[in-house]
């Protein structure tokens, strides 16, 4: 750690310890002066004082020295304040640095390297753990320097006075040193013991509230009462301790403190009653050693604080720095050329272990070639996993070698390998911003100026965080040659369609909101088409389904405030905006539409809460309102009030909070509670003072015009000019179809698609739909034109049909690169230029896959068990680890013709069979005559695993057909894998389905 620190902080570390050294002369004239003050002035026998040879009066020599001292305290302080503020800024500095460089560290880390380390420890160790690191690095010369040289201008000024004086200052400071470190390491320990017991008060606490029901129905209550009293008492006990133990040792502390000005007091007296020493110096000693122990124990401190942070340090740089990190040269900067990638792909005898050193490919020897399409099949999802990673060099080969054309892959530049190569899946990782921002993460490797105006940049630069500027224009369409920004979102639009996503991503534009100013051709156009989309609805008899803005109608779609002011909202309406609107509150005041609404707003609330009670406010249903939770709760707690006291009782921020709840929820929301009685008064109250309202709100609402683009509405609510049922059913999915069939036909659906482009994403994508994270996926791998395209499962929630169109599709997109599809199988594999089927991180030849050796017999063992496992359908996909674990409980069984493997009416311990050679019958037994034979089972099949799941005996007998060889799998190792592997579960599903239809 102070390597690291001295490494980047040397020179102002350097100018710190310089500025800190001008502190001990100030330091030293706050000692002396006082002593000059008593002595030389106030002390001075005479009325004149002579200084320097100059003569003057004892007063003008009093003033001089207490300005004096003034100007040195001042001096002290305002030196201190400037080295602690310069200590500040270098920590700050420092710890920037440091998170800087531990967030790159992680962008190189291996990926199998995150399965093993959880992204929360890795946020607390770059954030919380960091940060008293942080103030350590701006005290680690400074600050024993500065310490220690106060302890020891101190000491010196003392000594100076009298040796006496040193000496007892000194004295007891071993002492201190050696006891107060000891009880402290006592205290320690009952701490941490005290702890341990708060955890198991907490537990019986969380067992008494599980089981309150429990201990009043079977009169437990007093025997756990009085374990809790025990408990208590323990915890008492080492409080108790604590506290003696702790006031004992500021007794101890504080005594031997004082025992140093006792000395003071007895020596020093004696000292100035024989004159050996002035009073003066008396006085000015005891003011010097009571500013002694603050430096020793800021030294003690320092001492406890770097012993603590360089066993953190260890810890954060260990998890820091795992083996298999890519090369820091290959990663920072940019390459010195980027080479195309056309050649073939040559994985040479290549061979992969995962982070525990468990075999996951073995030595694969593939020559795939360039600008071909290639299929790769993978049962095993590790498998897939680990091909993916190999060719994007997320990982590197354990042995053998990776080589396109003429160049090793493992020696490329990242930057390289990020131009070239592209990779998709069908669960894309995505970032906070835009779909845009997402998609054209590829287009961004660095920025296109160097220079930026942003004031904060120098300090980045001093810092030594990223050289580039974030405020500039990164885009750079070049990349993918192209020569400006229009042209690569044609491209990406072309993309889109190539993947038969147009559709779905047109459908999705259309319920997007948008800003005019930004695609002003699209607003008009929209506002264009809202006669046609109005007798289209009329012709296909849908009035009732797509409702229409008419000044004299009640929209049921639109929420109260809206119908009300017959306007839209420029900003979503909530309780926040309500309550800055005093003069509209005050308004509907005296309108007396407060109480209608409000009485509106208690039966809305009791609805809600019947349906969702007050922790449901996370279920989607109610999200779909658009109310916010808090608001909800707030108006859930103001409902009772206003029975008894109706709208008078609430002030301006409860009513707008109660408010917020009609002026959100539309009529259809709220269903027979809304009745047309107040449809009514609210269209009356519309024409008589909706125009008086606007005047108050115009930088909130904007008025519904039919020649006008209204911001507040979506693509498809602005072209028909009104809003889609929600409660119409299939017939108001006819409407949005009619709608959106009419903004295709007219020219509107580049400019509709396009704003998905500006879709906002939230932390995660967690907003974006699933049916929209393929083509995301998709069209950051190939918005680069990359030269190498790895697709693992990115066309998953295709039928094959549309796979191959797509297949074919991109191919005339991208003609020149090579495309390698990943996936657990294929249903026609001939539409591939090459085919490869991969089990068990082997190739499958046609004699089925190739034995290996192995290091020893446990472990041959353990493999063809995992082989025989992965060839069973049911387990084929599992994770690797997983099949590890079954196969390591599994054991070998054989059995002769006519052998009985179990009876019906047998209890399940023994596990189920996988059928590995051989034939089994599985019998009903009958009273007369022979059992009946109900069904063979042969290889691959599974046998006995129903029993296992519903602990019921078996239903059958298993009798060995031919010579039988299974593997038997425990109870316990069998139900552990379906409860942890979603995967498997649902393929067990699938086979007592079958069981059920046959």
């Amino acid at each position: 750690m102070f390597r690291f620190i001295w490494n980047y902080s040397k020179r102002d570390q350097l100018i710190l310890l310089a500025v800190t050294a001008t502190l001990f002369p100030l330091l030293y004239l706050t000692l002396e002066l006082p002593k000059r003050i008593i002595n030389d002035a106030i002390g001075a026998p005479n009325p004149d004082v002579i200084v320097l040879g100059y003569t003057m009066t004892q007063t003008n020599f009093l003033l001089i020295l207490c300005f004096a001292f003034l100007a040195a305290v001042l001096g002290h302080g305002l030196m201190k304040m400037r080295i602690n503020t310069m200590k500040g800024v270098l920590s700050e500095r420092m710890l920037r640095r440091f998170r800087y460089q531990l967030i790159s560290r992680a962008l190189r880390f291996p990926q199998p390297y995150f399965e093993r380390v959880s992204q929360g420890e890795m946020v607390s160790m770059i954030t919380a753990e960091s940060e008293p690191m942080g103030g350590l690095m701006g005290d680690a010369i400074s600050q024993p320097v500065l310490q220690a040289g106060q302890m020891i201008t101190i000491l010196t000024f003392l000594f100076l006075q009298s040796i006496w004086f040193g000496l007892a200052a000194v004295a007891l400071i071993p002492l201190q040193a050696w006891l107060i470190p000891k009880l402290q390491r006592q205290i320690n320990l009952l701490n941490k013991k005290r702890i341990q017991e708060v955890r198991i008060l907490a537990a019986q606490i969380g067992e008494n509230a599980a089981g309150a029901a429990t201990l009043r129905t079977n009169g437990g209550w007093r025997y756990r009462r009085a374990m809790i009293s025990d408990q208590l008492g323990r915890l008492f006990g080492i409080r108790f301790e604590i506290y003696q133990k702790k006031f004992f040792m500021k007794f101890i502390n504080n005594f031997i403190s004082q025992l140093t000005p006792f000395m003071f007091y007895l020596v020093g007296g004696l000292l100035v009653l024989q004159g050996s020493v002035s009073l003066g110096a008396l006085v000015a000693a005891l003011a010097a050693y009571k500013d002694l122990s603050s430096p020793w124990k800021e030294l003690l401190t320092y001492y406890n604080q770097t012993q603590d942070m360089s066993l953190r340090w260890d810890v954060v740089i260990d998890r820091f720095g795992p083996s298999g990190m890519q090369d820091e040269a290959l990663f920072e900067g940019e390459p010195e050329a980027r080479p195309h990638l056309h050649g073939d792909i040559v994985l040479d005898h290549v061979s992969v272990r995962d982070m525990d050193g468990n075999q996951v490919l073995d030595d694969l020897n593939l020559s795939f070639p360039g600008g071909k399409t290639i299929g790769i099949s993978a049962p095993s999802e590790e498998d897939r996993r680990a091909i993916a990673e190999l060719l994007t060099r997320e990982i590197l080969p354990s042995g053998g070698k990776v080589r396109i054309g003429d160049v090793n892959l493992a020696e490329l530049h990242q930057g390289v390998v990020a131009a070239r190569i592209g990779y998709a899946t069908s669960r894309p990782v995505m970032f906070q911003g835009t779909l845009g921002d997402n998609v054209m993460m590829p287009m961004r490797f660095r920025p296109l100026e160097d220079s930026t105006d942003d004031p904060g940049f120098p300090e980045t630069l001093r810092a030594g965080n990223s050289s580039d500027p974030f405020n500039v224009e990164w885009l750079d369409p070049s990349l993918a040659g192209f020569q400006d920004a229009v042209a690569l979102r044609d491209w990406w639009l072309q993309l889109v369609d190539g993947m038969g996503s147009g559709v779905a991503l047109f459908q999705r534009g259309a319920e997007q909101r948008f800003n005019a100013a930004e695609h002003c051709e699209l607003a008009q156009k929209l506002v264009e088409l809202r006669p046609l989309a109005r007798k289209a609805v009329q012709d296909a008899g849908l009035e009732q389904q797509a409702l229409i803005f008419d000044r004299n109608l009640y929209n049921p779609a639109l929420p109260v405030a809206e119908n009300l002011l017959f306007a839209t909202p420029r900003v979503p309406v909530t309780h926040a905006l309500l309550v800055e609107q005093k003069v509209f509150l005050g308004q509907l005041r005296e309108l007396g539409l407060d109480e209608t609404l409000i009485a509106l707003t208690r039966d809305v609330i009791e609805m809600l809460r019947q349906i969702f009670g007050l922790d449901g406010t996370d279920h989607p249903l109610f999200r779909k309102l658009g109310l916010d939770a808090k608001t909800y709760e707030a108006a859930v707690d103001l409902v009772e009030q206003t029975r008894k006291e109706g709208s008078a009782g609430l002030d301006d921020e409860q009513l707008a909070n109660m408010l917020a709840v009609p002026f959100v929820i539309s009529a259809e929301q709220i269903g027979p509670a809304f009745t047309d009685e107040l449809k009514n008064r609210i269209l009356e109250l519309r024409h008589s003072h909706s125009e008086k309202l606007m005047q108050r709100l115009k930088d909130v609402f904007v008025p519904l015009d039919p020649e006008v683009y209204a911001p507040g509405l979506t693509v498809m609510e602005n072209a028909l000019f009104g809003k889609v049922s929600q409660i119409g059913g299939a017939r108001s999915d006819e409407a949005r179809k009619l709608i959106v069939d009419l903004l295709a036909e007219n020219g509107a659906r580049p400019l509709v698609v396009e704003l998905i482009y500006d879709v906002p994403l939230a932390l995660g994508g967690q907003n974006l739909p699933a049916v929209f994270a393929e083509p995301l996926a998709f069209t950051r791998a190939a918005i680069k034109k990359p030269d190498i395209l790895v697709l693992e499962n990115a066309l998953a929630s295709y039928d094959m049909k549309t796979q191959v169109a797509v297949y074919k599709k991109l191919r005339e997109l991208l003609p020149d690169t090579t495309v390698i599809y990943l996936n657990d199988q294929f249903e026609n594999p001939d539409v591939f230029d090459m085919f490869v089927e991969i089990r068990q991180g082997r190739v499958v030849s046609d004699g089925g896959p190739v034995d290996v050796e192995e290091d020893s017999a446990a472990s041959a063992d353990l493999a063809r068990k995992l082989r025989a496992l992965e060839q069973t359908p049911l387990f084929s996909g599992l994770d690797r680890r997983q099949l590890r674990l079954l196969a390591f409980g599994a054991r070998w069984f054989e059995a002769e013709p006519g052998q009985v493997v179990f009876l019906k009416d047998d209890q399940p311990t023994d596990g189920a069979y996988v059928v590995l050679e051989g034939e089994a019958g599985l019998y009903l037994p009958q009273d007369q005559g022979p059992d009946q034979l109900i069904t063979t089972v042969g290889p691959g099949a599974l046998v006995g695993e129903l029993g296992l799941i519903r602990k019921e005996p078996r239903a059958l007998s298993m009798v060995a057909e031919t010579q039988l060889s299974c593997l038997r799998i425990g109870e316990e190792e069998f139900l552990a894998v379906v409860e942890n592997d979603a995967a498997t579960a649902f393929k067990l599903l699938q086979v007592i389905a079958g069981y059920v239809s046959s």
